[in-house]
């Protein structure tokens, strides 16, 4: 997968989401029907002089789930853990984390379906009752203690809600669902964060970028800069529709956001399968990709477009995917 257009969070990202990175409710861009659901949340927790529930996002990588969990913790002036599911691999990890928190903190644990079964379980107690129960001493001599936790909220996000299992689900108050951005919102967050990084950028180099970047603000930041690094060394004056569109046709990202993989995947399906149907494991060995690839990152985008369909016995190209692969065939010609 081309790193520039893959979902997950680069190094580089990091510092580029801190600069970035909205800090009140109102200043966070797309996702309206959750911020208005969110905001109803906070402030009748604020009137109240309470923890709020504990929450889940999920939804594709990219999104800007740990941006809200951020938000949250600034709109209600509490402190921020900050964790994921892979790092709380011991009970003890978990203990410290949960006993150095004060009241109405926020343990934010991103990837949260990778929690191994053991921790969940100590979790439970925690969430639901405030509580931390800690086995001391092996075999018969073993007892229990329960330590009283302050109240605080954990803020969950994962990319695969389906693998949460039910208990650790139903401990939260409440569950959001991030969807794909449309253009528009796009649109406004590159122009917004083109002014942050006092980048002189045209509308329509603004609307170009926000069309290619697969409806994922992370995406969209990411092209934006490297669209930057481009006009910085051609010498232009600012960003430009037609530079911006140099830049990305030279990154390979075409005008619907597809990439080399992308257009590999319905090249395959096309010429060598004849269109399909066919299976997940055959198309990740003709393209040299793994499954989760193609199946977390490339699929949902190429379903989303319209250009690929999943069916019993397997992948298959749509009509709209081949029309698509022949105009950009046809740009490729015209650019050489």
């Amino acid at each position: 997968m081309n790193a520039l257009t893959a979902p997950q969070a680069a190094a580089e990202d990091q510092g580029l989401d801190l600069t970035l990175r909205p800090q009140t409710l109102s200043d966070y861009i797309g996702q309206d029907q959750l911020k208005a659901n969110l905001n109803i949340l906070l402030e009748a927790a604020r009137g109240r002089g309470e923890a709020i529930e504990h929450l889940l996002f999920y939804g594709p990588p990219g999104l800007g789930k740990t941006t809200l969990a951020h938000i949250v913790a600034k709109e209600l002036g509490v402190g921020l853990r900050v964790t994921s599911g892979p790092v709380i691999d011991k009970a003890g990890d978990l203990a410290a984390i949960l006993t150095n928190l004060q009241a109405g903190d926020i343990l934010f644990i991103d990837e949260i379906h990778r929690l191994n079964k053991t921790i969940e379980e100590i979790l439970y107690p925690a969430m639901e009752d405030y509580a931390l129960d800690i086995v001391i001493g092996k075999g018969p001599s073993a007892r229990t203690l329960r330590l009283d936790l302050p109240r605080f909220t954990i803020i969950g996000a994962t990319t695969r809600v389906s693998l949460l299992s039910a208990p650790l689900r139903d401990r939260f108050g409440m569950i959001y669902h991030l969807d794909f951005y449309e253009p528009k919102d796009l649109e406004e967050i590159v122009t917004r964060n083109a002014r942050l990084l006092d980048i002189k950028l045209e509308t329509a180099a603004a609307v170009e970028i926000g069309r290619r970047s697969r409806r994922t603000p992370r995406l969209a930041n990411r092209l934006l800069k490297r669209v930057r690094d481009y006009c910085q060394v051609k010498g232009h004056d600012g960003v430009t529709a037609e530079a911006c569109r140099e830049a990305l046709e030279l990154l390979a990202v075409d005008s619907l956001g597809l990439d080399e993989l992308d257009r590999k995947i319905l090249t395959l399906l096309i010429d060598k399968f004849n269109g399909g149907p066919v299976g997940l494991s055959a198309l990740a060995a003709a393209t040299g990709e793994d499954i989760a690839t193609i199946e977390e990152v490339c699929e949902p985008y190429l379903m989303r477009l319209g250009f690929l369909d999943r069916s019993p016995r397997g992948r298959l190209a749509t009509p709209a995917a081949r029309e698509h692969l022949g105009r950009v065939a046809s740009d490729v010609r015209r650019l050489f």
